[in-house]
């Protein structure tokens, strides 16, 4: 693990590694120096979707009890650790391998043997991965990637999968939930204070439309 680590504590018996909020970008500075390729380790921060994702689930837990459950794009994961002990069995991914780093640590320290790691990639997800329910948290902020992303989504959607996605309100937020509004089965907003950042996150529960 290149970004120094620290233990936080996010609620009660929750306790999670993650790297060091003030040593991030001085750290990526220095690696950056090394090789100027590297991108900035987006997966190192909890972003307030995670904490709005977290709090939603522990709120709608008929939608996590005894479910198989997967994380795509889950950078420290912090809404799957949440609610670990609820479901039959998560996997979480990401594909960033210094985030699967962190993902194996956690799990370690966790010790939960319902909870598991995997490198995936959105682009090329495996066809292999199946389950009742789908996470994803502030993943549609590249427009770039929405396209994909859409297709996987629906190919979830299309087995019986519900998928849940946790966005904060941005500009390129909106037309990609639009893509999405005939599969929306229920919404909410939930207002984080994280960090002294203040943030009104939407929560859309997706289902196949039948009609």
């Amino acid at each position: 693990m290149q970004y120094p680590l620290i233990l936080k504590e996010f609620q009660k018996e929750l306790r999670l590694y993650i790297p060091d909020p003030l040593l991030i970008k001085p750290t990526y500075e220095k690696l950056l120096l090394e090789n100027p390729t590297i991108l900035f380790p987006y997966w190192a921060k909890v972003w307030p979707s995670a904490v709005a994702m977290s709090i939603f689930l522990q709120q709608h837990q008929e939608l996590i009890n005894n479910k198989t459950v997967v994380e795509i794009g889950a950078g420290i994961g912090l809404p799957s650790f949440s609610i670990a002990d609820h479901v039959a069995e998560i996997t979480i991914t990401d594909y960033d391998m210094n985030a699967i780093d962190l993902l194996q640590k956690n799990i370690t320290h966790f010790g939960n043997q319902k909870i598991k790691g995997l490198y995936a990639d959105w682009n090329c997800f495996p066809t292999t991965i199946c389950s009742d329910l789908v996470l994803l948290s502030d993943t549609n902020y590249d427009p770039s990637a929405f396209q994909p992303l859409l297709k996987l989504i629906q190919q979830f959607l299309q087995t019986g999968t519900t998928v849940v996605i946790a966005t904060p309100e941005r500009i390129t937020a909106s037309p990609f939930i639009e893509q999405l509004a005939l599969h929306i089965n229920q919404k909410a907003f939930i207002e984080v204070n994280h960090n002294c950042e203040t943030a009104v996150i939407g929560l859309f529960v997706l289902k196949q439309n039948r009609k």
